[in-house]
């Protein structure tokens, strides 16, 4: 089911599909899912949203620097989405912005999930030093930034939109680290991070 999302939304997956992917009797479908359809995609966006969490956390985890962290992330989605030949990376805001007001059950299930991703980076940036506030903040607009660069990079054909949206959630983190420590905007020199080596590479 999470496949089906990615790639064709959830007005467009039928039960059949469903059915024919998972390689299971219907019957026992609406046994664990009695909802049908609604069920499964709620359970596929919990399931999905909670792997997102992992695999972001996983980029983020081995490197101590909020910035070079986050642009890092943007680099490796970018080459990531390419890699896979422009295809949804994101099924839990796709079908956020699809049913939203039209499937209550599932804009209640996507938006658990991304509370939980505001949650975990805000906790993780935390950790590495930003106070509450300022880390809570840049969560929300690196999810923002991140889900809004996938939509251009499908488009578009490129990993520009990725690119250029790591670099300025980059720029985000170190101002937040400069304020923390009191170092003046712009006193220290640019570092030579993942994205600032492809600021110039178009795909």
């Amino acid at each position: 089911m999470i496949e089906l999302l990615r790639r064709q939304g959830y007005a467009a997956t039928g039960m059949k599909q469903i059915v024919e992917a998972g390689q299971a009797p219907i019957g026992s479908i609406y046994h664990h899912f009695p909802g049908g359809k609604r069920d499964v995609a709620a359970a596929a966006l919990r399931q999905s949203g909670a792997a997102y969490a992992e695999l972001v956390t996983m980029l983020l985890a081995p490197i101590d620097d909020p910035a070079e962290g986050v642009e890092s992330a943007f680099v490796a989605a970018a080459d990531t989405i390419e890699s896979a030949g422009w295809l949804n990376m994101c099924p839990v805001a796709t079908v956020a912005g699809e049913v939203a007001d039209t499937e209550p059950a599932l804009r209640e299930a996507a938006g658990e999930v991304m509370a939980s991703w505001i949650d975990s980076g805000t906790s993780m940036f935390v950790a590495r030093g930003i106070p509450e506030p300022d880390a809570r903040s840049l969560t929300f607009a690196l999810v923002s930034a991140l889900e809004g660069a996938f939509v251009m990079a499908r488009t578009l054909r490129s990993t520009e939109p990725i690119l250029a949206a790591g670099r300025a959630m980059g720029a985000y983190a170190r101002s937040l680290a400069r304020a923390r420590t009191g170092s003046p905007t712009g006193s220290e020199p640019a570092p030579d991070t993942a994205s600032s080596r492809l600021a110039d590479t178009d795909h």
